[in-house]
């Protein structure tokens, strides 16, 4: 087993706290928990309401996928969180069924928490498989 590989991708959102953006070890990629920042505008307020946070989540985890050559289709397993489940529910789930086929959806976790950094409504990490990996 090779040593995992600690990926920090140079136009990805600034971290909000001492993390690496993704580790890779054995054919599978771990994405940290990612915020509605905008990699551009950093210090820029957060998008008001849960669909344009939760959209900006997927884009800035596009970012991070992109910088070790996979994308949204390498996904198998996300954990969403949200500071207010059950308003915020329904609309996030929207967006983010959006971002797949329904035949190729990621298995995944929802839960409401009391708060986030930058006290955001949502946050997603994720974990993605590198294609062409042998199985174990």
């Amino acid at each position: 087993m090779t040593d995992p590989l600690f990926h920090m991708i140079s136009d990805g959102p600034r971290p909000v706290a001492p993390f690496s953006h993704a580790v890779e070890t054995g054919g599978f990629v771990f994405v940290t928990g990612q915020m509605p920042t905008d990699p551009d505008a950093p210090d820029a307020p957060l998008p008001e309401g849960i669909e344009a946070q939760t959209r900006r989540v997927v884009a800035n985890l596009e970012i991070v996928l992109a910088g070790v050559g996979l994308d949204l289709s390498h996904i198998v397993m996300a954990r969403i969180y949200l500071t207010d489940f059950y308003r915020d529910y329904d609309a996030m789930n929207d967006i983010w069924q959006s971002c797949f086929p329904p035949d190729r959806r990621p298995a995944r976790t929802t839960v409401g928490v009391n708060g986030l950094a930058l006290r955001a409504l949502v946050e997603i990490d994720l974990v993605a498989k590198r294609p062409g990996e042998m199985e174990r």
